[in-house]
């Protein structure tokens, strides 16, 4: 299966279909909304805090309206406002709360509930996903779509999550699941892994998707790719990728084989150049370009990335790959929205 390659020409003129409107929370460098845009969405506005995303979003998608505040200083009122639309009209709110705390990689059992860094910033990051329950409460949407680690569906961070059957296990108040309920959502949630979306990468996502109560409709998730595109396919010079990472305090040198799929490329971008490292056909070594990320991560092959290459890393390694977000919002469009 060959890799899907394209531009933002593309991107615009899909778009310009106009079939949904959404609008997305934690917004980041802008890898959802190309994916909302693919499957023919208008993202009429962001927000996002960190301004080195800022910056690349404006780049990429200059007529995009970004609330720029903290979340926790925006409100449903003033997004319903600034885009003269009315509670309820709204077809998808969509959301990447910072996942630091829920991250498998990380350790989410310490300084939980504490300020700690986060990107050029440093805040509490555990309690963003009740803002943006907040604002879908605010907003009423047709349609959720929130997005998060896969570790969020297990250890300590499970029991924040809560449990879809919580009506038959008892109340659940203060858990993620309960919260977005309350909203007056019917709410389900799953682990995806873009690499069965035609992004050339492991990248395990846990994916919500929620319908308003007065919408009647079962939700369910997009069917796998048959196949899947491997490095060989996307970057067609490449024998393997080499990526050293830590194990009990050691550096341990992985490779991902040409005939499969990239591993999981974090947003940790200052460690970049001694952990990711390409092998070519021609022997030479060195680190993957920012070209290269892009065609890995599904992103358009022009898309402009602002800043250091440690921060272009960064804006890759924390995006929904756009691909895999494409065909959430497709399948959401044509089991939900469009009947």
């Amino acid at each position: 299966m060959k890799s899907f390659l394209y531009n933002m020409d593309y991107v615009n003129s899909q778009s310009k279909q106009n079939l949904f409107n959404v609008v997305s929370l934690f917004a980041g460098g802008g890898g959802s909304s190309t994916g909302y845009r693919l499957a023919g969405g208008n993202v009429l506005a962001i927000n996002e805090f960190i301004e080195s995303a800022q910056e690349t979003y404006q780049q990429n998608y200059p007529d995009t309206h970004i609330f720029k505040q903290d979340i926790r200083e925006l409100t449903g009122k003033i997004i319903l406002d600034k885009l003269q639309i009315k509670k309820g009209e709204l077809d998808i709110l969509d959301g990447s709360p910072p996942c630091a705390s829920f991250s498998i990689a990380g350790a989410k059992e310490k300084l939980w509930g504490e300020v700690k860094k986060y990107s050029d910033t440093e805040q509490r990051t555990d309690d963003l996903f009740f803002e943006f329950a907040r604002i879908l409460n605010e907003i009423q949407p047709k349609v959720f779509v929130c997005e998060n680690v896969a570790g969020l569906v297990s250890g300590v961070s499970s029991k924040l999550l809560g449990n879809q059957q919580y009506n038959i296990f008892g109340e659940e108040e203060n858990t993620i699941y309960h919260t977005l309920t309350k909203c007056g959502y019917s709410v389900r949630f799953k682990v995806l892994n873009a690499k069965n979306y035609g992004v050339p990468q492991n990248r395990d996502r846990t994916i919500f998707i929620g319908v308003r109560n007065d919408i009647k409709n079962v939700i369910t998730f997009p069917k796998v790719f048959p196949e899947i595109v491997t490095i060989e396919e996307a970057l067609n010079d490449v024998e393997y990728i080499e990526m050293k990472r830590k194990a009990f305090g050691e550096s341990t040198p992985r490779r991902a084989d040409k005939n499969s799929v990239c591993f999981t490329i974090t947003a940790d971008g200052l460690g970049a150049t001694r952990r990711y490292k390409v092998i070519r056909t021609n022997k030479e070594e060195n680190k993957l370009s920012i070209d290269e990320l892009k065609i890995l991560s599904s992103f358009p092959t022009d898309y402009k990335l602002t800043g250091s290459y440690s921060k272009q890393w960064e804006r890759i390694g924390r995006a929904v790959p756009p691909l895999m977000m494409k065909e959430i919002a497709e399948h959401i469009y044509k089991t939900i929205l469009n009947k």
